[in-house]
C-alpha cells in the first residue's frame, strides 16, 4: 500500500478552509505486489524547447516504489511492471506522471505586487506556487528559467535582496511566488527575524497555495538550517516539492567531492522521520535549464488537481 501525505490541501473541503488534518490517499495492489526498483531518468545539459514534452530516458537512477510520489486520482495498480511504471517518472526526479499533467507552458508572466503581510497579497484566488529557499540558492535566477525571461526576478550578487512576498501572474490564470531567502547572516538579526515571521504566516494562512518548492542547493552537503526548514514544512503540513538547484555542478572526485546525486539522497535520508511518505523532489539547473519541464509539468498536474477539487 502506498499512503498519499504530501498533499493535505488537496481535499475538497481543504480549499475553504485553513487548517486541516492530513490527507491519506490510498492505492491497493495485487496480492503478492513485490515492491519494485524502478529507474527515473536524469535531465541533460542540453537547452530544450518551448513545449513542453514527457522526456525520455537517458542517464537513470533506481527509485523504489515507496520513494514515488503518486499525485491524487493515480491508480498504479494495473501498473505492476517496472517498464510501465519508469516511462511515467518525471526525469530527475520521484514525481509520477497523472491525467491532470497539462497545460504546463508559460505564456505569458508579468510582476503584479510586492506585500509584507500575507493579508496584502492578491485577492483573485487564483493558484499559487511559492519558491522559498536559503539566500544564494539560486531562487531568482530558476524563477527566470522558468519563465524564459532574464529578469523578471532581478539576480544579485548579494544574497537577502528579496525582502517582501512578489506575486508573479503566469497566463492570467496562476501565480508564482517568490519568498524572501533564509539564511542570509549579513542581515540584521530585527530584520531576520521580520522575514521569518511573514514568510511563515503565508504559509500557514494562504488558502490559494498549492504547493511550497523548497530550494535545496544540491552542489554542497545539506545543511543544517534547510533541514530544519524542510522539518517544519512537514510538521505544519505544509504541502512541499524540494528543488534541488546546480545540479550541473560536479566536483571532483580524486579531491573528495560528491556527486549532486548523492548530496540529493543524503538529504531525503535525513528529513526522512520528518515525512510518513517521501516528498516530491526534481533535481534543476539554471545554468542547464535541467529540470524546467518537470518542474513545470509537476506544477501542471498540481494545479488541474486543485482547480477541480
Amino acid at each position: 500500500m502506498v499512503v498519499l501525505l504530501q498533499l493535505p490541501r488537496f481535499q475538497p473541503s481543504l480549499f475553504l478552509t485553513r487548517a486541516s488534518p492530513l490527507c491519506k490517499t490510498h492505492f491497493n495492489f495485487p496480492p503478492k505486489f513485490k515492491i519494485p526498483i524502478i529507474k527515473s531518468t536524469l535531465s541533460t545539459a542540453s537547452e530544450r524547447t518551448h513545449s513542453i514534452e514527457i522526456p525520455e530516458e537517458e542517464t537513470h537512477v533506481q527509485i523504489s516504489l515507496e520513494k514515488l510520489f503518486i499525485p491524487p486520482e493515480t491508480d498504479i495498480s494495473s501498473d505492476t511492471s517496472t517498464l510501465s511504471l519508469s516511462s511515467r517518472i518525471l526525469k530527475g526526479s520521484n514525481i509520477l506522471l497523472s491525467k491532470y499533467a497539462r497545460d504546463a507552458q508559460i505564456m505569458q508572466a508579468e510582476f503584479i505586487k510586492s506585500s509584507v503581510r500575507t493579508q496584502d497579497c492578491p485577492s483573485d484566488g487564483l493558484p499559487e506556487f511559492a519558491l522559498v529557499g536559503r539566500s544564494n540558492v539560486g531562487k531568482s535566477s530558476l524563477l527566470n528559467s522558468l519563465v524564459r525571461r532574464k529578469r523578471l526576478a532581478l539576480t544579485s550578487k548579494k544574497p537577502g535582496k528579496t525582502q517582501c512576498i512578489n506575486h508573479f501572474r503566469i497566463n492570467d490564470s496562476w501565480y508564482l511566488v517568490d519568498l524572501p531567502g533564509y539564511g542570509y547572516a549579513a542581515a540584521p538579526q530585527e530584520l531576520r527575524i521580520d522575514w521569518e515571521k511573514f514568510t511563515k504566516d503565508y504559509f500557514l494562512n494562504r488558502p490559494t497555495l498549492v504547493s511550497v518548492f523548497l530550494l535545496i542547493d544540491a552542489s554542497i552537503p545539506a545543511k543544517k538550517i534547510d533541514l530544519e526548514y524542510a522539518s517544519w514544512l512537514g510538521e505544519n503540513q505544509i504541502p512541499m516539492t524540494l528543488i534541488f538547484t546546480k545540479c550541473d555542478k560536479r566536483k571532483k572526485r580524486k579531491n573528495g567531492g560528491r556527486r549532486p546525486e548523492e548530496h540529493v539522497n543524503d538529504f531525503q535520508d535525513l528529513i526522512r522521520s520528518f515525512f510518513q511518505t517521501a516528498p516530491p523532489w526534481i533535481m534543476t539547473s539554471s545554468v542547464t535549464n535541467q529540470g524546467r519541464d518537470e518542474i513545470l509539468l509537476h506544477m501542471a498536474q498540481l494545479r488541474n488537481y486543485w482547480l477541480k477539487h
